[in-house]
């Protein structure tokens, strides 16, 4: 009984999910491409909302002159933390094409 239960706690806490929120990680202009990463510990299920993730890609893509951003490819997923043959740390990479052109408002000349 005692190892069922044990069993049990383990199934259980083994598909935990936590929401981590995916941080701007690299940029670059000349290809358009914004990569967002998070961490993702040993034994943690964890993802990112896509909603928020858009959001803070398109941010990064309008501070480079682009309208918005397409989210393209699958997520990465690398070993940031070793203990032995163990990974202790996964950090995942989102990538984000940027896209079109971010026209600003007209601003009014007065002579």
């Amino acid at each position: 009984m005692k190892t069922l239960l044990i069993a049990f706690s383990l199934l259980l806490l083994a598909g935990c999910t936590i929401n981590r929120q995916a941080q701007v990680s690299d940029v670059s202009a000349t290809t358009g491409v914004v990569r967002l990463s998070y961490d993702q510990a040993m034994l943690q299920n964890a993802h990112t909302d896509n909603y928020i993730a858009q959001g803070t890609a398109t941010r990064a893509c309008q501070q480079l002159g682009y309208a918005s951003a397409v989210s393209f490819g699958q997520p990465v997923s690398t070993c940031s933390v070793y203990a032995g043959s163990l990974c202790l740390n996964t950090k995942i990479t989102l990538s984000w094409q940027c896209q079109g052109v971010a026209i600003s408002p007209a601003i009014p000349h007065y002579y």
